[in-house]
């Protein structure tokens, strides 16, 4: 009975839902060759762990991830893999977890304090970022691979 107990316990825990520290509902668009979305998202929010819900008309289109892992709807893939695949393979493992929540990309290279936020500008072969987070909005573009993703708050 007491390993019957601990096999129930183990079993339904595992399987558990993930209880977020923090909620967002933001306006969210994505453009790149393989993702486009422009419509309400949530971005969910612990120390280890970060998700991005993204809706259309009330639906839920995709949800991303983001651990040691990122998993879409195909399935879970490295954060480089992910990167190669969906974005820019010489981008840094952890940018789209640093874009989603507002942080410096490229370990805050060409950083620029402004009023309420920070400017990056990041220029070389591979791309060309601009990188604007503000108190309400996250803007980050690559001019040179069509990739844009902005995040701005709902009103």
């Amino acid at each position: 009975m007491k390993y019957l107990i601990i096999l129930f316990v183990l079993l339904f825990t595992a399987c558990s839902t993930k209880n977020y520290e923090h909620t967002q509902t933001k306006v969210i668009i994505i453009k790149s060759p393989l993702l486009k979305f422009s419509d309400l998202g949530y971005i969910r929010n612990t120390d280890d762990s970060l998700s991005l819900e993204l809706f259309s008309a009330g639906q839920r289109v995709e949800e991303i991830t983001i651990n040691n892992l990122v998993c879409v709807t195909k399935g879970c893939m490295s954060k480089s893999g992910f990167n190669e695949e969906y974005l820019n393979e010489k981008y840094p493992d952890e940018i789209l977890q640093n874009i989603i929540l507002a942080r410096p990309i490229f370990n805050s290279r060409n950083l620029i304090k402004t009023k309420n936020g920070f400017e990056q500008k990041i220029v070389n072969e591979n791309f060309f970022i601009i990188y604007r987070v503000s108190s309400n909005q996250t803007y980050f573009k690559d001019k040179r691979n069509n990739i844009l993703l902005k995040i701005k708050d709902t009103k």
